[in-house]
C-alpha cells in the first residue's frame, strides 16, 4: 500500500491557513518537500479547499499537475456532506457529488470519497459525536432513507466510472452509514463494481458515547469490501454523568483503534488501495502525522510479507 497525506491543516509558516487549501504556490517546494521527507507518496484534496461548487477545471488542472511532477499526485478527493435523502438539501448535494466526481477527474485522481452526513443542530443533542444519540444516524433511518440516497449514488457510482474513478462510502457520525451494517447495506443497494467501502474506524468509534461495534469487528466486516482507506486514531474519554464521552486524537500508533490488527486484516481480504492518513488538523501537525507514516510504514513492512 502506499501512504496518502489526506490533507486537513493548512497552517504552514507564515500561512496561516483558509479552510482546507493548500499552502500558496511560494511555499509549495518547501512544504513538499516536508511532506515527503516525513514518509507520504500522495496527496488526498478536499473538495472545499479546491473550491467546492465554484472549483475551476484550469486551476484544479494546474494543480494537479504541479502536485505530479512533486512527486505527490492527487490519488482521491474527498466530498463532504452528502445526505441524498434530505428533503431540503438532497438535491444541493447530488450537486456537490457532481462536482466532487469532476473535480476529481481533472485532478488525475483515481478515488472520489464521500460521507453521508446530514446538517445537525448545534442546541440540540448528537450533534458532533459522543453522546446517548445522534442526529441523522442509521438508528433514526428508515428503509426508504436508503433507497432514495442509493438512487442518486447510484448516477453518481455511473458518471464516476464513466471517467475511470471509484466512488468511496465513508461511515461517519450524522451519517446513516455510520457502521459497518449500515455502510454494507448502502453498497448492496447501489450495487456497482466500482463502488466500496472507506473503513474508517475512527469515525465508527466515536458516534456515540460506547462505540456501537469494536474497530475489529467493524474491520473484519468493512475489509472485504474495501476500496480506500482513512486512518487516524482517537483516545475515549468517558463522561457517564454527562451521558457523553469526549474522544481525543493522537497519533496514529498511539490510540485505541488497533491498526496493527486493521493493517492485517485489510491485506488478508486482498485489498491493494492506498493507506490515507487523515492529517491532524491542529497542534504542529507535520509532527503528528510524521509518527502516524512511520508507524503505518512499519506495520506494512511487517505485515506485507505475511498476507500476500
Amino acid at each position: 500500500m502506499k501512504i496518502v497525506y489526506a490533507f486537513r491543516n493548512s497552517t504552514f509558516y507564515p500561512y496561516v491557513g483558509s479552510g482546507r487549501t493548500l499552502p500558496p504556490s511560494e511555499l509549495r517546494e518547501r512544504y513538499f518537500e516536508k511532506v515527503r521527507a516525513i514518509g507520504y507518496e500522495a496527496f488526498e484534496l478536499c473538495l472545499d479547499g479546491l473550491g467546492g461548487l465554484e472549483a475551476s477545471r484550469e486551476e484544479v488542472e494546474a494543480l494537479g499537475q504541479e502536485l505530479r511532477e512533486a512527486d505527490l499526485p492527487c490519488v482521491a478527493v474527498r466530498g463532504r456532506e452528502g445526505a441524498l435523502h434530505h428533503p431540503r438539501l438532497g438535491k444541493h448535494y447530488q450537486k456537490m457529488l457532481e462536482k466532487g466526481v469532476e473535480v476529481a477527474a481533472w485532478m488525475g485522481a483515481e478515488v472520489f470519497d464521500t460521507t453521508m452526513t446530514t446538517p445537525n443542530d448545534p442546541d440540540e443533542p448528537g450533534s458532533n459525536g459522543g453522546g446517548r444519540v445522534s442526529q441523522g444516524s442509521s438508528r433514526r433511518a428508515s428503509e426508504s432513507d436508503y433507497r432514495i440516497a442509493a438512487e442518486g449514488l447510484t448516477l453518481i457510482a455511473d458518471l464516476a466510472a464513466e471517467k475511470g474513478i471509484e466512488l468511496s462510502l465513508e461511515p461517519h457520525h450524522n451519517s446513516i452509514i455510520d457502521n459497518s451494517w449500515s455502510t454494507l447495506h448502502m453498497i448492496e443497494l447501489i450495487d456497482r463494481p466500482n463502488v466500496g467501502a472507506n473503513p474508517d474506524l475512527k469515525n465508527i468509534y466515536w458516534a456515540y458515547d460506547e462505540p456501537e461495534e469494536t474497530a475489529e469487528e467493524a474491520i473484519l466486516a468493512l475489509s472485504p469490501k474495501s476500496n480506500y482507506w482513512h486512518c487516524k486514531n482517537i483516545t475515549r474519554v468517558p463522561i457517564p454523568e454527562l451521558g457523553r464521552s469526549v474522544y481525543v486524537r493522537t497519533a496514529l500508533g498511539d490510540g485505541e483503534v488497533n491498526h496493527r490488527f486493521a493493517v492485517a486484516a485489510m491485506l488478508d481480504a486482498g485489498y491493494k488501495g492506498y493507506l490515507a492518513i487523515e492529517g491532524n488538523p491542529s497542534v504542529d501537525q507535520l509532527h503528528v502525522d510524521a509518527k502516524s507514516a512511520a508507524y503505518a510504514r512499519s506495520l506494512l513492512d511487517e505485515l506485507e510479507g505475511i498476507y500476500k
